[in-house]
């Protein structure tokens, strides 16, 4: 199946003692010659693997430099089937890079879960989350995820009970999102002095390796998300503000820099892993 590119990266980057860097970027942002071209560059970089937004009208679990992303892809015309134009074109430069979609269930709804996740599959991703999909109604989206060969990705939130915690390692393949706070994506940060005994407990599920992801902005931020037990970060909105801001002809200078600096934090510490994950 498509997902166990998941656990082959642990174990490779476990054999190097490295934690792991993913970035994220809006598919079609700002339109979509631009964003393949951002996606060769990524495809070229460090990135241990890649998250990919499908773009989608009412992103309420997203803060505002992705939700203006969302905003500049629609406004550009992207729509899913481009996405997953892209996301092909992606797989065929890196065959064995694991690939994240994120978008919303209204999406999966309308195209119908079962349609959707095949098409995710065909185009050659490795795994999906819907930001707004709640545990409680997760499991039948997590069964034709599974059916159609792609990993079902949940969000652990900071303030997750151990029952919780134990449904969420039960649904999620591929790696577990460990949310850094509450709230929306972006970069800034508040303290979570319970991070690293949720990742312990998490752990104690079975569960896939951790990535913390939400208010990961800059290296320290990675080398925090190693220290507390993750087995790496996922940083979106520093990445994609970056791509707003860059001038054009500088888009691929600005995407393979911002990821050689985070992906060189990931080699500060000895990563110790553990998880479900890094058996399958």
């Amino acid at each position: 199946m498509s997902h166990q590119r998941y656990p082959e990266m642990f174990r490779r980057l476990e054999a190097r003692r490295e934690g792991a860097f993913i970035p994220f970027v809006m598919l079609g942002d700002p339109d979509l010659a631009t964003s393949a071209r951002i996606l060769v560059e990524l495809a070229e970089s460090e990135a241990d693997a890649i998250e990919v937004g499908i773009p989608f009208s009412d992103p309420v679990a997203d803060g505002p430099v992705i939700q203006a992303a969302a905003v500049r892809a629609l406004a550009a015309g992207t729509t899913p089937a481009a996405c997953w134009t892209l996301i092909r074109g992606l797989r065929r430069r890196r065959g064995t890079l694991p690939i994240g979609v994120l978008t919303y269930t209204n999406l999966a709804l309308q195209r119908g879960p079962e349609q959707f996740y095949h098409e995710a599959a065909a185009s050659g991703a490795d795994s999906v989350l819907l930001a707004d999909l709640g545990s409680e109604e997760a499991t039948p989206f997590a069964a034709l995820a599974r059916a159609a060969g792609i990993a079902s990705i949940m969000i652990v939130p900071p303030n997750a009970t151990p029952e919780r915690l134990s449904r969420l390692a039960n649904l999620t393949e591929g790696f577990s999102y460990v949310t850094r706070r509450s709230g929306v994506t972006g970069e800034d940060s508040t303290e979570a002095a319970s991070t690293a005994g949720l990742i312990r407990d998490l752990k104690r599920t079975g569960a896939p390796p951790a990535l913390l992801g939400f208010g990961i902005g800059e290296p320290s931020h990675v080398r925090e998300a190693l220290a507390l037990g993750a087995a790496g970060a996922i940083s979106g909105s520093a990445l994609v503000r970056r791509i707003a801001t860059a001038a054009p002809d500088r888009l691929g200078e600005v995407t393979r820099t911002f990821v050689a600096e985070m992906k060189a934090a990931t080699r500060s510490l000895g990563v110790a892993s553990s998880g479900r994950g890094l058996e399958n």
